[in-house]
């Protein structure tokens, strides 16, 4: 049995240091219980720290978007090659495979659609989170809406409660005020007010300054792909927010928008697991298009 100037000897080089010690790979998570931690890991890459999560959410406001009219032949093929799935529980039980064995982000709150022009949301029972295996919930704040911002962010907060008795992260996601600018100060305050209210991720949009956003917020954040973009112009997006301290995207539009919805998804990957920038991954979607 090693002495301790043995262990002590190790523990200069790492050797025999609790792995429960170490810090973990994302920021402001190293006092989560050990469920978050691992219901986390299976979200992001411990190797990167990122992750591509695929949203497919949109229809639960939305009705059947383009590109989302059928789950099953335009969304099934493109599961392998995200981290992560971010859906609605009707979507998650009746076109997801059980055996896709991908972490899913679940929509967490539900409410008013497109029709009305409000976002009269309630958040859904946290059992059902548990009865699907989610990984993480996600809960829409509306900062800077007068009429809805106090019920969204007493939403995140009860299913920030919930989850911290369950171990299930939760995802805060900044819906933009009416009112409001597209710009850093108030993302920067939009993200801030989400993780002082318990969300472990924060899903918002990029825009300029976005590396002050990303400074002011104690959490991971990704960002929202938006609204339909060209193939390169998405992929610069991309490149500018993990460049920026993005923890990782969450592409929906311009992903199965796409002329070629696979060969994007892995482009966007390729961006943020591997460093490429736009035009090499650009270069890489024109190469799986073309196969």
């Amino acid at each position: 049995m090693a002495d301790l100037d043995d262990l002590r000897e190790g523990s200069r080089f790492g050797v025999g240091v609790p792995v429960a010690n170490q810090s973990f790979h994302m920021k402001g998570c190293d006092n989560l219980s050990w469920g978050m931690k691992d219901r986390l890991s299976r979200v992001f890459n411990p190797k990167t720290g990122k992750s591509v999560m695929l949203a497919f959410d949109h229809g639960f406001i939305m009705g059947p978007t383009s590109g989302l009219e059928r789950i099953d032949l335009n969304i099934a093929p493109l599961m392998e090659y995200a981290d992560c799935l971010m859906c609605s529980r009707g979507i998650l039980q009746s076109s997801v495979p059980a055996n896709t064995n991908k972490p899913i982000c679940l929509r967490a709150d539900a409410g008013t659609t497109i029709l009305t022009g409000l976002n009269d949301n309630v958040i859904i029972d946290v059992e059902d989170a548990i009865r699907l295996n989610a990984s993480v919930m996600a809960v829409m704040l509306a900062i800077g809406d007068s009429a809805m911002e106090a019920k969204t962010v007493a939403n995140l907060y009860r299913a920030a409660d919930a989850g911290a008795k369950y171990g299930i992260p939760v995802m805060g996601i900044t819906a933009v005020g009416t009112d409001m600018a597209r710009d850093s100060r108030y993302f920067s305050l939009a993200s801030r007010v989400c993780a002082e209210n318990g969300a472990n991720i924060v899903k918002t949009y990029y825009c300029d300054g976005f590396e002050n956003v990303v400074a002011s917020c104690p959490v991971p954040i990704v960002i929202a792909g938006g609204k339909k973009l060209e193939e390169l112009d998405a992929l610069e997006l991309c490149y500018k927010a993990i460049n920026d301290g993005a923890s990782g995207v969450d592409m929906g539009r311009n992903v199965f928008q796409s002329e070629n919805p696979i060969a994007m998804i892995q482009a966007v990957s390729a961006v943020v697991h591997e460093g490429m920038t736009p035009k090499q991954a650009f270069e890489l979607y024109e190469t799986i298009a073309k196969k």
